[in-house]
């Protein structure tokens, strides 16, 4: 073929055929960017329309309380019902302290060691034991409080706080060891580890001065987890402690369960009650992220 006839048919071999299907034309950006901000203010909006109903009504007085009026804002502002939540609530707020801080420390070392171990030491059986650690967290609670009760009363653990947080560390270390051994798995390098040997530390001091100090961001997933699960549980604090010895769910119950409940009252103790573990995610929010996705991926 002569060099004119390729000259002669290229142009046509490239020219788009007639007939055929327009390129596919999105939103221009300024508009896609407006139903997109628009979008996700109305999810903020749906999200916040109860928070807004909680306030609001946790500063009325009881003549203001109304399903017609509960949008209004309180033709008077009081805290007479924060006075009397923080009256009912007070004394069980300093006990769930008590019960989430050890929960979430305790289960969160446990779970690092155990992480560690099966990550890096192959030994026979490790992925059985793993399996076997893991099958804790799909039983349901329902099914096993009665049995833990009675297993409790044998140990002879005192009821209440103590017994709360021996249930909840025990129910937290399956996730704890989760997360820690997919995070150990795909980021500590095993170089790492190699160099530790060689300079003859054995695994609870390479644990101990290697892998502690850069288990940060994993610490922080597992102990905002494992404080919101202790300090939001009802199920087992009420089989487990009664309003005498047991955490703020207790008490919050009781009060927005009487006969002729106070529903500023309730409101504004559950307000109280929700601002510690909202207090958790401001201050840590910003690492909880990154210690999730930190185990997500190889490196």
């Amino acid at each position: 073929m002569s060099t004119e006839t390729v000259a002669a048919t290229a142009p046509a071999a490239t020219a788009p055929r007639r007939g055929g299907p327009a390129p596919r034309q999105g939103l221009p950006r300024p508009v896609a960017r407006t139903i997109r901000y628009g979008l996700l203010v109305l999810f903020v909006l749906i999200v916040l329309m109860p928070l807004y109903v909680l306030v609001v009504t946790s500063f009325k007085s009881g003549r203001e309380i109304g399903v017609n009026g509960q949008w209004n804002l309180p033709e008077t502002w009081t805290f007479a019902s924060w006075e009397k939540a923080w009256t009912a609530l007070g004394p069980s707020f300093g006990r769930t302290f008590q019960l989430a801080i050890p929960v979430a420390l305790i289960s969160s070392l446990i779970g690092a060691a155990n992480g560690f171990v099966l990550s890096r030491w192959r030994f026979p059986g490790a992925d059985v034991v793993f399996t076997l650690i893991l099958f804790g967290m799909f039983i349901p609670y329902q099914a096993v409080m009665i049995p833990l009760r009675d297993v409790v009363s044998w140990l002879g653990v005192a009821p209440g706080i103590p017994t709360l947080v021996l249930v909840h560390t025990v129910y937290g270390i399956p996730i704890c060891t989760l997360i820690f051994r997919n995070y150990y798995a795909t980021i500590i390098p095993e170089e790492l580890i190699e160099a530790a040997q060689m300079d003859g530390a054995g695994l609870l001091r390479t644990f101990r001065s290697l892998i502690l100090p850069v288990s940060i961001p994993g610490f922080v997933v597992t102990v905002i987890w494992q404080f919101t699960s202790s300090w939001n549980d009802y199920l087992f604090a009420i089989f487990l402690s009664n309003t005498r010895n047991g955490p703020i769910t207790i008490a919050l119950n009781a009060l927005a369960g009487a006969q002729s409940p106070d529903y500023a009252a309730a409101m504004a103790g559950a307000l109280i009650t929700s601002l510690p573990t909202l207090l958790v995610y401001v201050l840590l929010g910003r690492w909880f992220i990154g210690g999730m996705m930190a185990g997500s991926v190889k490196s």
